[in-house]
Order: structure tokens, then sequence, then C-alpha cells
């Protein structure tokens, strides 16, 4: 494993360990943040323990033709009792993120240290969000790292039920209409896996990432 310093570096993926770290130690910075995505590397750690850096393999994607959506889900958006912006609350979105309560956790891994820092990003247009709203609140979304042609989705929350999946539909059919070549869900999930997503090899993977032609 890498201990990284303070000169902005990530090693080549394939020295990631079996589980999929890479290294540890650095910041947060958005200098650092871009180069972590734009090398197929992503932060993923709990709070008050050391800045972890990941790579898996194999990596969850999602291809875009490849959205599985419900005929029960399907009604769901027909019925108009969602609306769904772009951009318009990440903070809100985030901090939903890090407050939501998830089976099988403890706590979250979205620290108040990482929220500032993504909340930078999204000042600079790197980092996104989709928000869904029933009768004027907030009741779900989802945020993540745009890349150009690959989006790299973080988290989602949902107060209400569905309203998680209606966020990430939109997403994909926004990637969709902008030609984007994959959205990347880093690892694996049952509920991923049922709006179709799927693994893939790090290096397939590491090919898309570095080729926005491909």
């Amino acid at each position: 494993m890498y201990h990284l310093s303070e000169v902005l570096f990530f090693p080549p993926v394939s020295e990631a360990n079996y589980d999929g770290i890479l290294a540890i130690g650095g910041d947060l910075s958005p200098e650092r943040l871009q180069l972590a995505y734009r090398s197929g590397v992503f932060p993923w750690f709990n709070e008050g323990e050391p800045i972890l850096w990941w790579s898996p393999n194999p990596r969850m994607v999602l291809f875009l033709d490849e959205l599985i959506v419900t005929k029960s889900m399907r009604n769901i958006l027909n019925r108009n009792i969602f609306k769904v912006t772009f951009n318009q609350n990440f903070r809100d979105v985030i901090s939903n993120c890090q407050k939501i309560k998830r089976d099988g956790q403890n706590g979250t891994w979205i620290s108040n240290n990482m929220i500032e820092s993504y909340c930078k990003l999204h000042e600079m247009g790197f980092a996104k969000s989709v928000e869904v709203w029933e009768n004027d609140v907030l009741v779900g979304g989802l945020y993540g790292v745009d890349l150009g042609h690959v989006f790299c989705g973080e988290s989602m929350f949902s107060k209400v039920s569905n309203a998680s999946k209606v966020a990430f539909i939109a997403l994909v059919n926004k990637l969709k209409e902008e030609n984007y070549k994959l959205l990347d869900c880093q690892v694996y999930n049952p509920h991923l896996e049922s709006l179709g997503c799927q693994e893939i090899e790090r290096d397939f993977f590491m090919q898309t990432l570095n080729n926005d032609e491909y």
C-alpha cells in the first residue's frame, strides 16, 4: 500500500491490493480529488481513520443502454409525482446522503471534511447533484464527480419510496443524451445490480476512463 505525501501523485491502479486499496494518507484537496477520479481512484474511509484511496477490481458500472426500469417504476414516472432538478442544491444532497441510515452500516463515511471538499468541487463545476422533489420538499437525490465522458456516482439518499431511483434514472437519461460512456458505481451491491449495473474488469474500466473517444 502506497503512503501519500504532499506531492499530488497516485501509483498505477494495478498496485492496489486484493481488496482494492491503493494508497493511504494525503488530503481531500480539490486538486487531489480531481487527480484521483481521473486516475480511477476514489476515497472511502470512516471518520477518524486515515484517508484510504480505492481502485477495486472488478469495478461496478452501468452501461447506459442497460438501465433497467421496471413496469412499476415506469408507472411512477408517468404519474409525475416527483420533480427532478440538476445542480440546484448540492450541499443539501450530500448532507442528506451523510445523514441517511443504511442497512449494515454504523455511522457514515461522509465526514464533514468530505462534505466541504466535494462542495468545493461542485463550485468548480467538477461535482454534480440530482435533486428529487415532492411538493417542493427535497425527498431524494444523488451526487457524484463528472469527468465529461464518465460520471462517477458517489452516494444516493431517499426519504420516500423510489425517490433515489427517480434520481438515478434521471441521471442516466441525461448522460445518454450527452453521449457519456458509462456511469461508475464503484463497488457491487444488489440494489445497483437490480438497476442494470454490472461488474467489469478494472482494466476495461480504465481503458474507457482514459479514452474519451472510446
